[in-house]
């Protein structure tokens, strides 16, 4: 079974050269691997073409955020499950063969599968799933927590965080929109929380594949704070509108509005992304 793995690149230069590398050790041979570069400036484009030719690249003029690059790689990929992966990620040496394995025992209606996705060290755990709350907040599910013991939540997984996650290709023509697999109105962040929220409303379920381990550096692409705390706040109320009903909507407002009006306020007092597009 092909499986299929689009990276995102944007200045990535210091971080792909050891996801390319950790893809490249994996036992299983039948990978394809896509890299859709966003616009970068550095040497990213020049180090892949030299050091890695088998790799399918794309190449984008400019940045035009995260869910456009993934719904390009996605289109041009040809396995049955899709893995996307964020530069910034190592995967274990036998991160395939344990998704293989664990892959034989789904129901078919499993059209994701988060990973066991690690910090930096391997030490604790940087996401085992997203979790939405009643107010629509989304968690990386045992964020921080030591990456050897077990730990509960793993019930309340929505989906999984697009660092590392696969997606069966079924589900994703499924689930499709005008705006594509991943959402392009999001550009950046929460974008996954959105087609997981889509693909549960459509009768999907999602499974943890805990063996499959890797580490995430986080925010390779050096986004600045500001501009990820707009997107944070823009693109919840965004997923929020697209997903809910009148009234459960109204709800999640009402539950909201004690966090929520002071931040906006504070956005628009010291956020510069509140008065400008991205």
């Amino acid at each position: 079974m092909k499986v299929s793995v689009v990276i995102l690149t944007w200045n990535s230069q210091d971080h792909i050269k050891a996801c390319l590398s950790s893809l490249m050790i994996q036992a299983t041979k039948d990978l394809e691997i896509i890299v859709v570069d966003n616009g970068s400036t550095d040497q990213t484009l020049t180090l892949i073409r030299d050091e890695y030719p088998q790799v399918i690249l794309i190449s984008n003029n400019v940045n035009r955020g995260a869910s456009f690059a993934r719904n390009q790689g996605v289109a041009n990929a040809c396995g049955a499950w899709i893995l996307t992966l964020d530069s910034d990620v190592v995967l274990e040496p036998d991160f395939f063969e344990q998704f293989l394995l664990a892959e034989k025992g789904f129901a078919d209606n499993i059209g994701m599968v988060q990973t066991n996705i690690l910090d930096k060290d391997g030490g604790r755990i940087y996401s085992q799933g997203v979790y939405l709350s009643p107010w629509r907040r989304f968690h990386d599910i045992n964020r921080g927590k030591s990456a050897g013991a077990d730990h509960p939540g793993i019930g309340r997984i929505l989906g999984p965080c697009s660092a590392a996650a696969f997606y069966r290709r079924l589900m994703l023509e499924q689930v499709r929109e005008k705006s594509g697999y991943f959402d392009e109105r999001f550009f950046f962040l929460v974008e996954d929380v959105d087609l997981a929220w889509r693909a549960r409303r459509a009768g999907w379920g999602v499974s943890l594949c805990e063996r499959a381990r890797c580490r995430h550096t986080g925010n390779g692409s050096a986004t600045t704070a500001p501009m990820r705390q707009y997107l944070s706040f823009r693109n919840r109320y965004l997923m929020i509108n697209k997903n809910e009903g009148f009234w459960r909507r109204a709800g999640t407002y009402a539950l909201a509005l004690p966090y929520d009006v002071p931040r906006f306020i504070y956005m628009l007092l010291y956020n510069r992304y509140m008065w400008q597009e991205k």
